[in-house]
């Protein structure tokens, strides 16, 4: 098997929910403390040991491109005012892997958006990890997904538990067996109402997908509201081969909605030794 070398990021959307701040600012960009969300999925990825990362980036997303690049002034001026230990920090930044952009030109799924990176991809198995979700675990959650693939060779979609209440979310798999936390899956029925959802068994956004993912989403037709949905190319590629899902372990977050995102904020700070303790203070002086 294929060594996985290379990582999507899909990050064209509109970030909606994020409303008024995102007229101007990606939600990738969105910081948990004093890094933005998407420099913690890169982070994760390389820790996984991934070395190419593709971000899918649309209209108002240069910020992005930015922020993996070299800044000479920035860096200048802390040699200047002797931040050696923030100079460090900022140049590492660049240096975490291969950075590569590509545009989608319009929002049309998330399928669509791993399309637009078809030439960049090539015929190798690829990482997919969407900016909405921050899993607090000593092994990396993408590694975790690469771990179940170097053992079946096939297509891992991360999986989370969820209240059967709350499956109208998220897509949710039907599982066709399991062992431990690795489920071969059936089916995948995108945001069923609690009463037709086949299990509580949540998508989350953390993939690792085999090359012939591309075939398939390029079959797939478009569904909800014309866009080609990454959940249909897995529905046509499980004609072909097994695809599975694995129950994450770790803390997961869902920085694409707001408690999420403050939330995560909030625990990632308290963990700081520069942070933590004054926060922890702050927190219990509260009248909660």
């Amino acid at each position: 098997m294929k060594k996985i070398r290379k990582a999507v990021f899909p990050a064209a959307g509109f970030g909606t929910r994020f409303l008024p701040v995102t007229k101007s600012l990606p939600k990738e960009m969105l910081p948990i403390v004093d890094k933005p969300v998407i420099q913690y999925l890169v982070e994760e990825a390389v820790a996984a040991g991934i070395e190419e990362i593709i971000i899918v980036t649309g209209r108002g997303k240069r910020s992005i491109e930015d922020h993996f690049d070299y800044s000479f002034e920035l860096e200048h001026t802390l040699v200047e005012k002797g931040k050696h230990s923030l100079l460090k920090e900022v140049q590492g930044i660049a240096n975490l892997a291969k950075f590569v952009y590509v545009r989608q030109p319009m929002p049309l799924g998330d399928g669509h958006a791993i399309l637009c990176a078809k030439e960049l991809i090539g015929d190798e198995p690829f990482a997919v990890l969407f900016g909405d979700d921050i899993v607090d675990h000593k092994i990396p959650a993408i590694k975790q997904l690469i771990n179940v693939y170097n053992q079946t060779g096939s297509s891992v979609i991360g999986l989370e538990k969820v209240n059967k209440k709350e499956t109208d979310q998220y897509g949710i798999i039907k599982p066709k067996k399991h062992t431990g936390r690795v489920y071969e899956i059936e089916d995948l029925v995108e945001k069923p109402s609690p009463a037709k959802a086949p299990s509580n068994l949540a998508i989350i956004g953390k993939y690792i997908v085999t090359p012939e993912i591309i075939q398939a989403l390029e079959k797939s037709k478009p569904s909800h509201g014309g866009e080609i949905r990454l959940i249909d190319g897995f529905r046509e590629l499980k004609k072909k081969q097994p695809v599975y899902g694995y129950e994450i372990e770790g803390k997961r977050y869902d920085t694409g909605n707001k408690l999420g995102l403050i939330t995560a904020t909030i625990d990632f700070a308290l963990k700081r030794k520069d942070l933590g303790p004054e926060l922890r203070k702050y927190l219990k002086s509260l009248d909660l």
